[in-house]
């Protein structure tokens, strides 16, 4: 039982990196866009905005990575915690069970992470268009 044991806290160990770097991705993700709304309306210049696309976007899919990979690490505790104490392994591979973790836009498109990016992203068009109209009027 030992052998099953440490196994289990070995993948526990992953999926808890794997949350932190999530948490910690999207804490990143907010402050890069504030500081490029800063930037666009400390210089007048709306060049910013666009740019606070990139960080979004690339968070966005690295989340979704981080989310589809601790799927995976997940299925392989539940597979772990029912094998046999003598079949034990240690293995962390997760290859074989990679189409029961779903895909990885399944992951990206998830109903945690879709709100919280697409706001993100909803919020720099409307920092965009909103500085278009106050320069405009």
């Amino acid at each position: 039982m030992e052998s099953k044991l440490k196994h289990l806290e070995m993948i526990q160990g992953v999926i808890n990196r794997l949350s932190t770097n999530s948490f910690l991705l999207k804490g990143w993700s907010v402050v890069l866009v504030s500081s490029l709304f800063a930037l666009s309306a400390s210089d007048s210049n709306t060049a910013f905005l666009f740019l606070a696309y990139i960080p979004a976007i690339i968070f966005w899919g690295l989340d979704g990575y981080f989310l589809w990979e601790e799927r995976k690490f997940r299925k392989l505790y539940d597979q772990v915690r029912k094998t046999d104490e003598s079949k034990i392994d240690f293995t962390m591979d997760t290859t074989m069970i990679i189409n029961e973790a779903g895909s990885w836009a399944s992951a990206t498109f998830s109903k945690t992470l879709f709100p919280f990016h697409g706001i993100l992203i909803i919020s720099i068009l409307v920092v965009m268009l909103l500085s278009g109209i106050t320069k405009g009027g």
